[in-house]
Order: structure tokens, then C-alpha cells, then sequence
């Protein structure tokens, strides 16, 4: 007999899902976009959904639907090679690299710089990630009681605490929605879609898929389809959650301008509206929300990166791995925010059109027949592409990594490709890449899809 999964449980593992994806950069991103967007708010809010909720559910419905045992076995249906270096580039990202840090430096940046003298902030920096870091990697240790951790407890504190912010801003405006501003006035839905990409989340669902998944199977649910089931319900209502505080939050910012004015971080925007409404006290909300947000996603990354470098390299383990990404993310963490923003654009802009069709392919993937051919050719086309997105995001922050060559094939792209200006030059060539496949004769099936 099969086991059912109560709704209780569903709403359980949804907490946990929203609060591992529910960072501060999810809270600095939609605000910001709202004072710009302005009385364009329904369009940008609409991109930015797309890509800030629509994309990470599909990718967690990719994991959890295509009977892939993560995202190594999935990216592997294109090539092994593939599969692991993608994998490890993946979790690079949303592990050590950029979005681990980035939990630290965010929280120390909005809650507890303003008030460290300049010549004194580094010092503070170290302190604060040193003490954020050692708690991570406690609440970290046991993988299986995350959902306790996260779902319980971290996520709805963090909730209360955001909804008084919230709802007072709600209940009691700043003030009209203000014009828009910069590329806000023509393409307000591109501009909301491509901001989107900043919160990782895309990227971060195909990590925290299995994670799900291994919660799921915890409640003692084994069968494929009861699994896949309990994902996407799961994965509907961490969405759904998110998808409301995001509209929240944007319209918070849309209001604030008149009141608090513009700022060029969204989380000074955060800052100056919570100072508007509880004055010093707002402060102190402030540093609440923001280090209950990062700390709860700092422990579901240090959770999923930790489970796949275990599963990858399993002579060390899980908890050697916990402390070796805590330590590797506090040193880097300590380069400061805007190093690690700076640095993490181009990488995004590379990976971010290989995560999204490689969604889409596993998604879609019963439709052929689960050929490689069509993951390798559309996978292959869309590498092409986001190469030079990657090169151009970082020649923006670095014009001394310019090289000719590619500046060649830039001029190329943007003169000739559909859709390459507003950062969707990768969609035809996917698509053509995908119909090529199809028209190859492949007899090779994917070895996770053999026993289905």
C-alpha cells in the first residue's frame, strides 16, 4: 500500500523549500526593482516573477519529475563530462563562490555597517562572518533535520517579523507609485525578467531538488510517482508563498520614493523604509529579518552543496565538506559585497541559459524519447551563446579582459542574432538545436531512464 503525504506535511516541506530559497537577495532585488519600475510595476513584477518563481519551480519539477537522482544525472542525459562539470559549476555558484558569502556579507552590509566607523569595518566584517559562519555549520551537521531547522522553526520567525514590516507598509502607504526610470520606461517586463536571474534561484532549484526529494523520502514515501507528486505540491506552495511577499515587497518599493527617496541598494531602500515607520527600532527589525533570511539559506546551501561534493567525492565526508565550504565561504565573504556581486554577473550570465534549457529539455525530454542527441545539440548551441554572455557581463566590470576576437564575435551576435540585445539570444539556437537532435538518429537511452 502506498503511503500518503498528509497536507500538513506538504506545507511542512513547502516551508522548508521557500525558506532555503528565501535569502536577503531576494529581499534587496524585487524592492529595488519596484522604486525603478514605478507605475510600470505590473510588467516588471510579471518578468521578474518568470524568472524568480517560474523558472525555480520548473527546475524543482524537473528534478523531481524526471526520475533524475539530482542535477549530475540529469545534465549527465547531455554527456558525462557534462553532467560533472557543469554539476560542479553549478554548486560553485551557489555554493562557496558567490552565494554562500553572500549571505554573510548582505546581512553585515544592511544591519551593522551603518553604524562601524569606516577604518573599522573590515575588522567587524571578519568578526560577524566568523560567528554567521560557525552557526551555519552547526545547524548544518545533520542534513536530516533541516526540515525542522528551516521549516519549522528559522523560516516562520522570519516570516513574523518581515509581515510586521510588511503589512504596516501596506496598511499605511508612503506614498504614490513614482515614475518609472532608465530602461523601466520601454522594457519594464525584460528588465524584471533579466533581474530575476540575481536571486540564483534557478540555479539553486536544480541543487535543491534532491533535498527535497530526500525529505520526501523521509516520510517514508519510495514510489516514483508518489514522489513526484509530493514535489510539485510541495514546490507549489513554497512558490506560491514566494510569489505573494514578492508582489509585497515590490509594491512596498513602488511606494517608497516620495517618502524615503531612491537609493542604488535595495537593501538602503529596506533600511531607510524600515527606519521611516518604527524609527531607531526599525533598525533593529532590520537586522532581524535580514539575518534570519540569509542564515536559514546559508544552511540549505551549506546542505545540498555539502550532499552532492559527498556524493562526487565520497572518500570525504559530509561533514568535512560542511566545514571545508563554511571556511572557503567566510574567507571569501571577507572580499566584500560588491567584489563578490561584481564577480558573480558573468557567471550567472553564463550558467543561467544552460540551467533554464536544461530544465526545459528534462521537462519536455518524454516528448523524444529522451534522445541525447536533442540534450547535446540544443545543450551544445546554447554553450555558444552563453559564452559570450558571460564575456560581455564581464568586460561591463572588467574592460580590461577585452579580447578582439571576441569582441568580433559580440558585433556578430548583436547585429545578427534574434532577441541577443535583450539577453535572449540563446532561445533560437536552443530551439534549432533541439530539432537538429531530433532529426539524428540516436538508439542511445539515457541510462537513468532504462528501469522506469
Amino acid at each position: 500500500m502506498k503511503k500518503k503525504i498528509s497536507f500538513s506535511t506538504y506545507a511542512l516541506i513547502g516551508t522548508m523549500l521557500f525558506g532555503m530559497f528565501f535569502g536577503a537577495g531576494n529581499l534587496i532585488f524585487p524592492i529595488q526593482l519596484g522604486q525603478m519600475a514605478g507605475t510600470n510595476f505590473w510588467p516588471a513584477l510579471i518578468g521578474f516573477l518568470v524568472t524568480a518563481i517560474g523558472l525555480p519551480f520548473l527546475g524543482i519539477l524537473a528534478i523531481g519529475l524526471s526520475g533524475s537522482n539530482g542535477l549530475r544525472d540529469l545534465a549527465s542525459r547531455v554527456h558525462p563530462v557534462f553532467g560533472i562539470t557543469f554539476s560542479l559549476a553549478l554548486y560553485l555558484t551557489i555554493g562557496p563562490f558567490f552565494a554562500i558569502p553572500r549571505t554573510a556579507t548582505v546581512p553585515f552590509v544592511v544591519g551593522f555597517e551603518p553604524f562601524i566607523a569606516p577604518g573599522q569595518i573590515s575588522l567587524w566584517l571578519a568578526v560577524f562572518s566568523f560567528i554567521f559562519f560557525a552557526v551555519v555549520y552547526y545547524f548544518s551537521l545533520n542534513p536530516a533535520k533541516i526540515m525542522d531547522y528551516v521549516g519549522k522553526y528559522l523560516t516562520p520567525t522570519f516570516l513574523v517579523f518581515l509581515f510586521i514590516l510588511i503589512m504596516t507598509a501596506i496598511f499605511n502607504p508612503m506614498g504614490s507609485f513614482a515614475e518609472p526610470s532608465g530602461d523601466y520606461m520601454n522594457l519594464a517586463f525584460m528588465n524584471g525578467f533579466t533581474e530575476g536571474y540575481n536571486t540564483m534561484d534557478a540555479l539553486a532549484s536544480l541543487a535543491f531538488g534532491i533535498v527535497v526529494i530526500n525529505a520526501i523520502k523521509r516520510q517514508g514515501i519510495e514510489d516514483r510517482k508518489e514522489i513526484a507528486k509530493a514535489t510539485w505540491k510541495s514546490g507549489l506552495f513554497a512558490m506560491g508563498l514566494m510569489m505573494l511577499i514578492y508582489g509585497l515587497i515590490t509594491y512596498m518599493g513602488a511606494s517608497s520614493v516620495q517618502a524615503v527617496g531612491t537609493f542604488d541598494n535595495g537593501g538602503l531602500i529596506f533600511a531607510e523604509v524600515a527606519q521611516y515607520y518604527f524609527g531607531p527600532f526599525g533598525a533593529v527589525l532590520l537586522a532581524i529579518i535580514i539575518v534570519l533570511a540569509c542564515l536559514k539559506t546559508s544552511i540549505g546551501l551549506i546542505t545540498a552543496c555539502s550532499e552532492f561534493f559527498h556524493e562526487t567525492f565520497p572518500k570525504v565526508s559530509y561533514k568535512q565538506f560542511a566545514l571545508l565550504l563554511c571556511a572557503v565561504s567566510f574567507t571569501i565573504a571577507n572580499f566584500g559585497l560588491t567584489n563578490i556581486i561584481q564577480f558573480a554577473i558573468p557567471v550567472l550570465m553564463l550558467l543561467y541559459p544552460l540551467a533554464i534549457v536544461l530544465i526545459l529539455l528534462g521537462l519536455s525530454s518524454p516528448l523524444f524519447q529522451h534522445k541525447r542527441s536533442v540534450y547535446t545539440a540544443s545543450m551544445g548551441l546554447t554553450l555558444v551563446i552563453s559564452i559570450m554572455d558571460g564575456y560581455s557581463a564581464l568586460i561591463d566590470s572588467l574592460p580590461g579582459a577585452k579580447l578582439s576576437v571576441l569582441d568580433q564575435v559580440l558585433t556578430f551576435y548583436t547585429e545578427y542574432l534574434p532577441l541577443y540585445e535583450i539577453g535572449l539570444g540563446w532561445i533560437l539556437p536552443a530551439a534549432a538545436g533541439a530539432v537538429i537532435g531530433m532529426l539524428i538518429r540516436d538508439r542511445h537511452v539515457q541510462p537513468s531512464l532504462q528501469h522506469q
